[in-house]
């Protein structure tokens, strides 16, 4: 798999994600409960994924914005580890702590190929 493909397939994850927020999916309201989120953050947390996504995709074109954009998604992700961790969710961590490795490996792939 090439960085495009990576880059989009991630985007598209992201996108999936927030429209999960947005549109306050039971399972999605649910979790972010349990790990300490407070509601009103869901839709501001639900935009920085659209914005994410939207910088890697930009990025394709101009790299240093999705240079950019990785690391913000990468450290987004390594934010919602820490609320798994703290909630002591050890079942809810693996989806945060692969997208945030797979996150730095989309930045580490779009340096490679600047």
């Amino acid at each position: 798999m090439n960085f495009a493909s990576f880059t989009i397939v991630l985007s598209l994850v992201l996108l999936v994600s927030a429209l999960g927020k947005l549109r306050r999916q039971e399972s999605v309201v649910a979790a972010m409960r349990g790990v300490g989120v407070p509601d009103p953050w869901l839709p501001r947390l639900a935009w920085v994924e659209i914005a994410g996504a939207s910088g890697l995709l930009l990025g394709l074109a101009y790299r240093p914005l999705g240079i950019a954009a990785g690391a913000g998604v990468f450290l987004y992700f390594c934010g919602a580890v820490v609320f798994h961790l703290r909630a002591n969710d050890r079942k809810g961590l693996i989806a945060p702590s692969v997208l945030a490795v797979t996150a730095l490996l989309a930045t580490l792939l779009t340096v490679r190929n600047t």
